[in-house]
């Protein structure tokens, strides 16, 4: 059952050593070149943003988590509602338990308590190959109000799963139709492995409006995977990828450097505000956060926004550090140095 392998997913993340050792995010080969007169003050230094026509007042969207499992109902109303509070963005876990069974659909409603939140829907963008269409993405957004819909992509996620589903083959063509139809635009992103450069620009030229590289250094769903393994040989093929993917800041820098006009949120692996500040000058709209906030979403609404709130506020005291008075002047800065290895 869909439902009980997502309460297996949440069980796994929290009580095994599933982050990414490496390839760590790469962002450690970056540092910022500290300015002693930033010539701003640092009530000057405004967050403020917007991404796919939503204003936010940071640059930060809680990445997908969870839903269509028992514990999901709580952990997203208290994600919704910290981002209610910050003005920020949120994404809700693949929908497809809900879909497949109605009965799991609350757990992924959260506009009662975030009315005026970024909020993306999901599902899996291989099921457009299992018999999904226009429909039943429209019926994933309308399920819980969204403002866009995420198609996640997680072949290596899909080949370690026993029964996955690894039928990519004809993909992208059904990703062109869904972005032609749907009302609300379409994000792709990546579940842990980063998107490619090429990849990204076949995303874009079929339409897609957003994208997230969701890259490696952060959960490896490799080693989830491994934790779920039936049999010695599933354990032992899923550890040969312990290693695999594109670091976040490899695929932000290139994705960026490829595609200087779309809409990019960096995740995979940030736990910090200087983390978040390095992809936004790496290039990044919006910097993606799951780990970080899986614990406290545990706990209460009130200790996610608390651990939200110090990474927002490094974030705006490293900005004010190299004299960054908005997002647009940090995405410019020229105090971003790469270290030689």
């Amino acid at each position: 059952m869909i439902h009980s392998r997502k309460d297996e997913h949440l069980r796994i993340c929290l009580e095994y050593p599933v982050r990414t050792q490496r390839p760590s995010t790469g962002l450690e080969r970056y540092r910022f070149v500290h300015q002693a007169l930033p010539e701003l003050n640092l009530a000057q230094v405004d967050l403020g943003t917007a991404f796919l026509g939503k204003a936010l007042r940071a640059p930060l969207f809680i990445s997908p988590m969870t839903g269509g499992a028992a514990a999901a109902a709580a952990i997203n109303r208290r994600l919704a509602s910290a981002a209610q509070a910050l003005g920020i963005g949120m994404g809700v876990g693949s929908q497809r338990a809900a879909l497949e069974d109605p009965q799991w659909a609350d757990t992924y409603r959260v506009r009662a308590v975030a009315p005026d939140i970024l909020l993306t829907a999901n599902l899996g963008a291989v099921q457009l190959n299992a018999g999904y269409d226009v429909a039943h993405c429209e019926r994933a957004v309308d399920m819980i109000e969204a403002d866009a819909l995420v198609l996640h992509l997680n072949p290596l996620q899909e080949a370690l799963q026993p029964g996955g589903d690894t039928a990519f083959s004809g993909l992208l063509s059904r990703i062109e139709r869904i972005c032609r139809v749907l009302p609300v635009p379409v994000m792709v992103k990546e579940v842990g492995y980063g998107l490619s450069a090429h990849v990204a620009r076949q995303l874009v030229e079929a339409g897609v409006a957003a994208l997230d590289v969701a890259g490696a250094g952060g959960t490896s769903w490799s080693e989830v995977e491994r934790q779920r393994a039936q049999t010695l040989q599933q354990d032992q093929v899923a550890a040969q990828f312990a290693d695999w993917g594109i670091p976040t800041a490899d695929a932000v820098r290139a994705v960026r450097q490829t595609l200087p006009q779309v809409p990019l949120v960096a995740s995979g692996g940030i736990e910090t505000g200087i983390a978040a500040a390095k992809c936004l000058a790496l290039g990044a709209d919006l910097v993606g956060l799951a780990w970080p906030l899986l614990r406290p979403a545990l706990r209460s609404g009130e200790a996610v926004r608390e651990a939200l709130e110090v990474i927002q506020q490094a974030l705006r005291i490293a900005m004010f550090c190299i004299g960054a008075r908005d997002i647009e002047a940090l995405q410019k800065t020229p105090y971003l140095e790469e270290s030689l290895p």
